[in-house]
């Protein structure tokens, strides 16, 4: 059966993206004999043009292409959409350029000429499966997120137990519900269960269930968390609050993979990933004898670490737009962010993470008497909040160069000092790739380029630039 046919819920769509007429109508026809649906585009500028208006599930793409190769869309593509898998064809089977599109994010490479049987291995190993829609999409314009969403991507397709760390409020059950989604258990149930949230005495039989008469108040009998995730995947949120003796019943029933309800006296065997989150350090915790390091290392098969907003700040102008066009109550109403909003935004620590940005720009969009938020409504503070005593000071803000984009001004607090440190950061987390940072600045890139070159005669260090674009004309 393909891997169009296993699921009852329609497929995404494929993107093929090839510039020979007939080998793009061969690869079509392939691809559509699977029972899969197509999309075709004649170059690079074509695909993105589609990928503006459809969401696909995988982009099938020559590299030996004009205007734009192939392995300029795929930074393209990864730099808009860093979920969807891009598999890279060519004529020539250079090892070094393989090697380069695999790194810079491609899901595979392969050599034509190739038999259908082999594109088509590729489609079920690594497109997107049909429950992954327009609402799973994680923000990801900051590379430092896109790095993190590759490892989820990757680890998806497995069954690997995943511990994801992180400070409050940076959307660990996302990522969580993330993994659920591009993964083949997307189909069944995803179930998370608050392990800070429930008293002690109710959380064994939460987790395990309970059989009736078991204790006072168990009229009838009830299946546990465990059992509701069958077929699924099972998410422990905040795992470190677990009492110690509830940690060893759920060692058990990792190693064992089956579970014994409260009052039963029969095991009950389960198929389901487990997923666990934390906003502690998770070593520090097992080394201090508050979390049992055996139960630490059964969980810890795959860290995935989540870092906070202050560390990918290429995020926060684009988490506020889509907070911003959900509106109050629904999205009655329509708003955009001035650049001097956007500047305040980025310029902030953010120490509440995504939870304290959604506060913010609720509170902007009950200020705001029109369409347009202005740095005034967004009600920031105006001295930082102290830091967490285990919390590293903020870098100043580099390129991987080494240079300092941030030696000018230790806290900018005018307007156009806010801007331009918003500009260069944005530059930095774009590697100095100038088309990248204009659009996510939302200019163009000449008007980048004019205010890179201003910022130059004025004696501001402006980050190197790389990936070949240029900033000295």
């Amino acid at each position: 059966m393909s891997g169009a046919a296993k699921s009852g819920a329609r497929p995404l769509p494929i993107l093929i993206v090839e510039d020979d007429a007939a080998l793009r109508e061969a690869l079509v026809d392939t691809v559509r004999l699977a029972r899969y649906e197509v999309l075709e585009a004649v170059d690079g500028e074509d695909a993105l043009a589609i990928l503006e208006k459809t969401r696909v599930g995988m982009v099938v793409s020559d590299v030996q292409m004009k205007p734009m190769d192939g392995h300029t869309l795929l930074a393209e593509v990864k730099r808009r959409q860093p979920y969807v898998p891009v598999l890279l064809m060519t004529a020539y089977g250079v090892i070094d350029r393989a090697v380069a599109a695999i790194r810079l994010g491609a899901c595979d490479y392969i050599t034509k000429p190739f038999e259908p049987d082999v594109l088509l291995q590729q489609i079920v190993r690594h497109m997107l499966p049909a429950a992954y829609g327009e609402d799973d999409q994680v923000v990801a314009a900051d590379p430092v997120t896109q790095e993190v969403l590759e490892l989820v991507r990757r680890v998806a397709v497995t069954d690997a137990t995943v511990l994801i760390t992180g400070e409050s409020g940076t959307g660990k059950e996302v990522l969580a519900r993330t993994l659920h989604r591009l993964s083949h258990r997307s189909a069944k149930p995803f179930v998370a269960i608050n392990c800070a949230a429930i008293p002690e005495n109710l959380l064994e039989s939460t987790l395990f269930g309970h059989e009736k008469g078991a204790f006072t108040g168990a009229v009838t009998a009830a299946t546990g968390k465990f059992e509701q995730a069958e077929g699924g995947t099972l998410l422990l949120d905040e795992i470190s609050e677990m009492p110690l003796a509830l940690q060893a019943k759920l060692l058990r029933v990792l190693q064992e993979r089956e579970v014994e309800r409260v009052g039963g006296r029969k095991p009950v065997p389960v198929d389901i990933r487990v997923l666990a989150t934390s906003n502690r350090d998770m070593a520090a915790e097992a080394a201090a004898g508050r979390f049992r390091e055996d139960l630490y290392y059964r969980l810890n098969v795959f860290p995935l670490h989540n870092p906070p907003l202050r560390e990918r700040r290429g995020d926060i102008v684009p988490l506020a737009r889509r907070i911003l066009a959900r509106g109050i109550g629904g999205g009655q109403a329509s708003y955009s962010l001035s650049p001097e909003a956007e500047a305040s935004l980025t310029a902030y620590r953010w120490p509440g993470n995504i939870r304290e940005l959604e506060n913010v720009m609720q509170r902007a969009m009950i200020l705001a008497s029109g369409p347009s938020i202005e740095a005034k409504h967004l009600v920031l503070p105006k001295a930082v909040l102290p830091k967490a005593q285990n919390e590293a000071p903020l870098a100043t803000p580099t390129t991987q160069a080494g240079i300092d984009v941030g030696a000018k001004e230790a806290e900018p607090t005018d307007i156009r000092s806010l801007e331009r440190r918003h500009i260069l950061d944005t530059l930095a987390a774009a590697h100095g790739v100038r088309r990248a940072a204009a659009g996510t600045l939302g200019m163009s890139e000449r008007t980048l380029r004019h205010k890179l070159q201003q910022y130059r005669r004025e004696g501001y260090p402006v980050p190197a630039v790389g990936g070949g674009d240029d900033l000295s004309d």
